[in-house]
C-alpha cells in the first residue's frame, strides 16, 4: 500500500478549514469535509488513481469542493505529500508549493 504523508502546511489549512467550518456552517459541513479528506487519502494509498495535473512538476490537484482543493505532490511511486488545503477564491499566484 501506498503511504501518504502530511506536511505542515496541509496539516494546518485541513485544521483551519475545519474550524471555519465549525464557526461559520456547522458540524455536519465540517464532518463532510473530514469525510472527502479520509476518502482522498484512501484512495492515493490504494494507488486507484491520480487526480489533475498543475504547472508545478509531480504536484497534482483534487477539488474537494468548490471552495476548497487539494494540492499533494508525487514523491515515487509509492509515496505521496500532502502539500496544502488551499481556498479556490484566493489568488493562486499567492500559493506557495
Amino acid at each position: 500500500m501506498r503511504k501518504v504523508r502530511w506536511n505542515k502546511l496541509a496539516r494546518f489549512d485541513y485544521y483551519q478549514n475545519i474550524d471555519y467550518l465549525l464557526s461559520e456552517w456547522s458540524e455536519k459541513d465540517a464532518q463532510e469535509f473530514i469525510d472527502e479528506v479520509n476518502d482522498i487519502e484512501f484512495i492515493l494509498k490504494q494507488g486507484k488513481v491520480e487526480f489533475q495535473d498543475t504547472n508545478v512538476k509531480d504536484v497534482k490537484r483534487y477539488i474537494i469542493c468548490k471552495q476548497i482543493s487539494l494540492f499533494y505532490k508525487v514523491l515515487d511511486e509509492n509515496n505521496f505529500e500532502l502539500l496544502r488545503f488551499w481556498n479556490n477564491y484566493q489568488d493562486t499566484e499567492r500559493l506557495k508549493l
